[in-house]
């Protein structure tokens, strides 16, 4: 499935390869996304409802993290918006899917993920900071 979509005036084209499963995989402008779609339950007939397409979570993942001179790796901003939770703390455990912190970006809150098991070295951002798209936003322990 292919949609436009627009975000601070840029135009992006969106592909997404299987809407049903966990995490759906979207591809934007050829970057590789994983989505984790809140968890709608199950419609009266059984079958899985449509996931809630107005609040996705997105965690970057087209790229490996970039590696720092400390060793460490950067978890960067998917796109441009305002932080307006952060869940984790310098020296927080966190594994693969836990959320980090929340991105409102066009009035959707989009979870930013953990992209593998790590340990919290610093978190770049504040609530209520405004980020640009590739921003750094939690740098890991190596």
């Amino acid at each position: 499935m292919k949609i436009e979509v627009q975000i601070d005036n840029q135009h992006y084209t969106v592909e997404i390869d299987d809407i049903h499963a966990r995490p759906v995989i979207a591809w934007v402008q050829g970057e590789r996304f994983e989505v984790w779609p809140e968890d709608t339950g199950s419609t009266q007939t059984g079958q899985a409802a449509m996931p809630l397409v107005s609040v996705p979570d997105v965690t970057p993942v087209a790229k490996a993290p970039e590696v720092l001179a400390d060793g460490g790796r950067e978890l960067t901003s998917p796109l441009p918006g305002v932080i307006v939770a952060v869940l984790v703390k310098p020296g927080d455990a966190v594994i693969r899917g836990q959320e980090l912190c929340t991105l409102e970006a066009m009035k959707m809150k989009n979870a930013i993920r953990a992209n593998r098991e790590a340990v919290v070295e610093a978190v770049a951002v504040t609530v209520g900071e405004q980020v640009n798209h590739g921003q750094v936003l939690i740098t890991f322990v190596e």
